[in-house]
């Protein structure tokens, strides 16, 4: 069966969205104050799990922006306002590890990601 985007775009206004439609998603605090879009995702490949949300923010038209890697864990979707929520404040947000800096493969580097932000680290599994 041969889906077309019309049927897609017109049936994902259920549980899951495609990951093209997740990037330029507004990410805000609960106070609702704007803290950038998600500019990419990203996967684990083994787990099939969304591992990170690379929030983009500030600049000027496109130029500019800083680029943080957070841990999908921490946003959660208000599917009233279209929005992904993070409780954060955004000077916590500008002093966490950069994106650009990321080293995708080191779990150290996934460790001070997942610290800095006080998240549970996606590679340890749920108690039962």
């Amino acid at each position: 069966m041969v889906v077309s985007n019309e049927l897609l775009a017109e049936h994902e206004i259920g549980r899951l969205i495609s990951a093209d439609k997740v990037k330029g998603t507004a990410v805000h605090n609960p106070a609702g104050d704007s803290l950038g879009s998600i500019e990419s995702i990203m996967i684990d490949k083994p787990s099939g799990k969304v591992a990170y949300a690379v929030l983009a923010f500030g600049g000027i038209l496109g130029m500019g922006k800083d680029r943080r890697a957070l841990p999908w864990n921490l946003l959660t979707y208000d599917t009233a306002q279209e929005t992904y929520v993070v409780s954060l404040d955004p000077e916590i947000l500008r002093g966490g590890p950069a994106y650009d800096e990321a080293d995708w493969d080191d779990r150290d580097w996934d460790r001070e990601v997942h610290d800095y932000y006080h998240a549970k680290p996606s590679w340890i599994p749920p108690a039962d």
